[in-house]
């Protein structure tokens, strides 16, 4: 099945999509650093991965003609600092909002099925009107705005179309949840806004994957059973000891919950990475210590032995200490390029050319490749289902 891949960053969402079963006709990206990246990966002389066909630029400056009504997925993470807890929070009035270019792109491909992923940022109360927007744009992507309408006009336009019940042209249905990527076996507690859409004529039985992985199962196979600590050979008074706090959280603990598989950690991650000070690591790719790591009010780094705080697309200093490690006896070190790559889930193979500081960016702004390999999958299981009927 064919597909195009919009703001491509460094290529999470990507890879995921590949390994669902897609053939990328083109990926899009504008950043040069991230497109590097991809060259280095993905370049026609690499054989680690299949070649991708690259446009370094604008996705608004692309023609898309040869590809019309040929694509069965188009996928992508819109810019997301416009609606970033950590950016200005400018939504619509920001540059970088892309989803009208998606909508644009979306009615001119007509592909069966969308997937896009953007931060939890856009389902704030300061948002929600335009988050409407943005999915009835999806929903109906040839009822455009005119030249000089404001957004609001073209919101009040949409809304009458959807409340009038029947619409003939091309349109989707829209469904959107908000995900741990961690509930999904990403060593990492990631919470991303996830919209897929089908066009109408695809049958709508489609549901998002359910979870398969669980902090209950993980506290459990921690502090009732003990497995996890045997699977890892850590001897008895090297182990978490359950506080005030864990004992209340295994009080809570669904029984449906434990049933699934436990949450993946940051431990579990990095299993058969050595030290990065050890003379061993230069045998992988990216896993040089960076220095400079600190502990202060609110910056305290990602423990061990539960899945990463999320990767934020920063260096240094970034808030709360997403980009370091904190072991247990309390001491902190910066996570390597090839760590922040594990805990995305993306493959050992995948090389970051940039600096420390640039890599962990593209690490940061990516979709965990594995997140995006299970809905990508449960999206190609349905359009097979489409064209056997």
């Amino acid at each position: 099945m064919k597909s195009i891949e919009l703001f491509a960053g460094a290529g999470g969402l990507g890879i995921g999509i590949e390994q669902a079963g897609f053939s990328h006709q083109i990926v899009i990206e504008k950043d040069h650093n991230a497109c590097d990246t991809l060259r280095e990966n993905f370049g026609e002389q690499k054989n680690k991965a299949k070649y991708w066909p690259l446009y370094e630029g604008d996705v608004r400056h692309y023609d898309f003609t040869k590809l019309e009504e040929k694509i069965d997925l188009v996928s992508g993470g819109p810019p997301c600092q416009p609606f970033s807890i950590g950016g200005k929070h400018r939504g619509f009035k920001d540059q970088r909002d892309m989803f009208p270019e998606a909508a644009r792109i979306v009615r001119f491909l007509k592909p069966k099925a969308f997937f896009f992923e953007n931060v939890k940022g856009l389902l704030r109360d300061s948002f929600s009107k335009y988050f409407q927007y943005i999915l009835l744009q999806l929903k109906y992507p040839e009822v455009t705005a005119r030249q000089d309408d404001q957004w609001t006009t073209h919101l009040s336009l949409l809304e009458k179309h959807h409340t009038r019940g029947e619409y003939r042209g091309l349109y989707y249905r829209v469904l959107f949840r908000l995900l741990n990527a961690a509930d999904y076996g990403v060593p990492q507690k990631r919470e991303r806004v996830i919209i897929v859409g089908f066009r109408s004529d695809i049958c709508q039985d489609w549901a998002f994957p359910s979870p398969t992985h669980s902090e209950g199962a993980l506290l459990k196979t921690q502090f009732v059973h003990g497995d996890y600590w045997e699977k890892h050979r850590i001897v008895l008074k090297n182990r978490l000891s359950p506080s005030t706090i864990l004992t209340e959280r295994l009080k809570r603990i669904n029984k449906s919950s434990v049933a699934l598989l436990p949450w993946v950690t940051v431990r579990d991650a990095l299993v058969g990475l050595p030290d990065p000070k050890d003379e061993q690591a230069k045998t992988f790719h990216n896993h040089k210590f960076q220095s400079g790591a600190k502990i202060y009010p609110g910056h305290t780094g990602s423990p061990l032995d539960e899945p990463a705080k999320t990767l934020k697309a920063g260096g240094h200093g970034v808030p709360g200490g997403e980009n370091m490690l904190v072991d247990t006896k309390g001491k902190v070190r910066y996570f390597t390029i090839r760590e922040g790559a594990r805990l995305q889930t993306f493959p050992d193979w995948f090389v970051f050319k940039s600096s420390w500081t640039e890599s962990m960016r593209q690490i940061g702004n990516a979709v965990p490749v594995k997140l995006a390999t299970i809905i990508g999958t449960s999206i190609a299981k349905r359009l097979s289902r489409y064209k056997q009927l």
